[in-house]
């Protein structure tokens, strides 16, 4: 029997641990929590969630909600678990951050086939067959020594900020209302506004704020689809109105215009307890930030249950050093998932998850790995980040990864409606011939 081990419970670890124990094979999954924590995390559970409650929108006329439906294709466990703790969030998948972990973390401890080792990997373990890293970009910095001496690379990292979290119970909702943008969705997110005044007051606040100080030795290094909402002000006075403050597709019904400046908060819970700022990330201290963000009159009284904050990222150079099977070139037997390859969000995270878990699986009954077709948003990730280039970005799921259709189409939305079609078409086609490894069941 082949040994086959998953190193870290995250969100890409669990489906790639899922996966393996689905088709039969046993597996070893190894998580630091509790043993060892990040600056990020806050409990012991599974595939916890960080960042925003959000897996971004739904619509398959988006990255993400293409990559979604994909991944539904796949049996995705992580998209099933959030679409059963779902909470309303306009045309966004949100989830119920503390029941979606849990409910996760009981399925995975409870599987026949897992064997959940909690402790911290310093040193990867020579007695197995396969190993899947999908640390994370959290990874510890024993473990970041080893995978560095492993890919013979230098790492790069970027910083990756946390939104403010506040009690819906505190917000003056009369500042403000409820209402998707363009009308879409089911009026899931509050508006809170700001005046020309009130924003000119609250941008002079933002860019004069304290931040907590980097350590000597490290370089500030942001990834473009997550910038601390300071370092967005900094580009321009006007740059927030154009990014987490925008108004567009917005209408104030007590005056019936569009205002000035909003600052949208999203529910974190089913029960609405909960709100968070909408890309309010920061990496501003803590005093800082309840004073700041209390100039924002619906915020004016709130109190903060979570404030933001600001955390190393890892992810190595993938183009370097992995084949798009996600196995290691020089060491095909090791295989990388998550955002440490560079992928960037919860989906894409999750579903290299799935490949590396397929893949496994695969060679463990003596087939081929596989890798899904450039056309599908899954195989367009996997050919950027393993694609040759100087340097490896961070990238999200998105329509400008997959190639052209054979006939031209103008209108934008409409390209996109048949670049998804296409997807979904070929990856129906391309599972049919991953087999006889199963999906599903």
């Amino acid at each position: 029997m082949k040994k086959v081990a998953v190193i870290g419970a995250g969100l890409a670890g669990t489906e790639a641990a899922y996966r393996l124990a689905k088709e039969g094979i046993n597996v070893d999954l190894y998580e630091m929590r509790p043993q060892k924590s990040t600056p990020a995390h806050r409990t012991d559970k599974f595939a916890e969630i960080v960042c925003s409650n959000s897996f971004g929108s739904f619509e398959v006329g988006t990255g993400s909600g293409l990559l979604k439906q994909e991944m539904r294709l796949l049996d995705s466990l992580i998209i099933k678990v959030a679409d059963q703790f779902k909470v309303p969030a306009g045309s966004a998948l949100a989830v119920d951050r503390e029941k979606f972990s849990t409910y996760i973390t009981s399925i995975l401890e409870n599987h026949k086939n897992i064997n959940v080792i909690r402790e911290e990997v310093k040193t990867l373990p020579n007695h197995y067959d396969y190993i899947i890293i999908a640390t994370g970009p959290l990874t510890s910095e024993n473990l970041s020594k080893e995978i560095q001496n492993l890919t013979g690379s230098e790492h790069l990292y970027f910083y990756d900020a946390i939104a403010p979290t506040v009690d819906a119970e505190t917000v003056d909702f009369s500042k403000g209302f409820w209402g998707d943008r363009y009308g879409k969705g089911t009026g899931d997110y509050f508006n809170c506004v700001l005046t020309e005044e009130e924003y000119e007051t609250f941008y002079q606040a933002l860019i004069t704020g304290e931040q907590v100080p980097l350590k000597d030795f490290e370089k500030a290094v942001y990834f473009e689809g997550c910038l601390p909402i300071e370092e967005i002000a900094r580009r321009g006075k006007e740059t927030l109105l154009y990014g987490p403050m925008k108004p567009v597709g917005l209408v104030d019904p007590k005056t019936g215009k569009r205002p000035f400046a909003v600052v949208q908060l999203r529910k974190e819970n089913k029960e609405g307890t909960l709100l968070s700022l909408v890309g309010f990330q920061t990496k501003l201290k803590y005093p800082q930030q309840k004073r700041i963000f209390r100039l924002i009159p619906a915020l004016k009284d709130a109190n903060f249950v979570r404030l933001g904050s600001i955390h190393r990222n890892t992810f190595i150079q993938s183009q370097k050093v992995l084949l798009p099977t996600l196995q290691m070139k020089n060491k095909p037997h090791i295989l990388f998932a998550g955002q440490i390859t560079g992928v960037e969000g919860y989906v894409a995270s999750s579903a290299t998850g799935i490949l590396a878990g397929l893949n496994v699986a695969r060679m463990v009954k003596g087939l081929e790995p596989v890798v899904p077709p450039k056309t599908t948003m899954l195989g367009g990730l996997i050919n950027y980040i393993t694609t040759p280039k100087e340097e490896l970005q961070p990238m999200n799921p998105n329509f400008a990864l997959l190639p052209e259709l054979d006939v031209k189409i103008r209108n934008k939305r409409k390209r996109k409606e048949e670049k998804a079609k296409r997807a979904i078409t070929h990856m129906k086609k391309w599972l049919e011939q991953t087999t006889p490894v199963h999906i599903g069941g």
